[in-house]
């Protein structure tokens, strides 16, 4: 299927390891020019590289999202840089940060991360015609999950803001939708922390798949990819769950 990717602006934030990278990858590869940013330099330039290799025009920064007006002014650089924008993925979080308890580091990445980055983004995506948000959430936010935390209860907000935007920006040719992933797995993620530090728990989770695996990075990508493509031009305030049957509740 031609997901109708080619020439597109793409801005993730977030995107050197992870969902964050397999989704860049799998842009570029579908003919999409791409920015984004992340904390580790080494990192984002192996990114870069890589994406260049695919084609793609690639804008990206070394940088610490540690306020709203260092997050803008990448943004800013961003549009510049590609002449647009057409699709905003908004992937920064505490869980990448290791912060996930930390109820005002979640909110400025989880929740004013979406927010200002639709903010900041908005005249961009209005002049691209076609303008298209996903928002990354977690099945930590659908069902209940370890303990109390920030990340948790804010993710759910993240669902939440998600719809209401869909609607106010329905009329300006803007969609919006969210990709809710179950536990991932991948070489230096958390959960690959978690399979030496605490086999008990590792081995617990994994057996609640249905399918009886952790999730990796390329499959949650493949969603997040086809929900902001025109492919899906008619699906709009939807949030797809990508999580191997780990949760158990019935979606209506």
């Amino acid at each position: 299927m031609d997901l109708g990717l080619k020439g597109r602006k793409v801005i993730l934030s977030g995107g050197s390891r992870g969902i964050g990278r397999a989704t860049l990858e799998l842009f570029a590869a579908e003919g999409a020019d791409c920015a984004f940013f992340s904390r580790n330099p080494a990192q984002v330039a192996e990114a870069r590289e890589s994406l260049e290799k695919k084609g793609a025009r690639v804008f990206a920064e070394a940088l610490d999202f540690d306020s709203e007006s260092t997050y803008r002014g990448f943004l800013e650089r961003a549009v510049e840089a590609l002449g647009g924008c057409d699709i905003f993925v908004h992937n920064v979080s505490s869980s990448g940060a290791g912060a996930t308890g930390d109820w005002d580091k979640t909110f400025l990445l989880d929740i004013k991360g979406a927010v200002v980055g639709c903010e900041a983004l908005q005249p961009a995506l209005e002049a691209s015609g076609a303008g298209s948000v996903v928002f990354l959430s977690s099945t930590a936010a659908i069902e209940t999950f370890l303990v109390p935390q920030a990340f948790n209860a804010l993710k759910a907000a993240l669902i939440t803001y998600a719809k209401q935007l869909s609607q106010a920006w329905g009329p300006k040719n803007i969609r919006v939708n969210v990709v809710t992933p179950g536990p991932i797995r991948y070489p230096g993620g958390n959960w690959s922390a978690i399979e030496t530090a605490m086999p008990d728990f590792y081995k617990a989770t994994q057996a609640g798949f249905a399918l009886g695996r952790f999730g990796t990075p390329e499959e949650v990508a493949r969603a997040i990819v086809f929900l902001a493509s025109p492919a899906s031009a008619y699906t709009t305030g939807t949030n797809l769950v990508v999580d191997g049957g780990y949760t158990k509740r019935v979606q209506f």
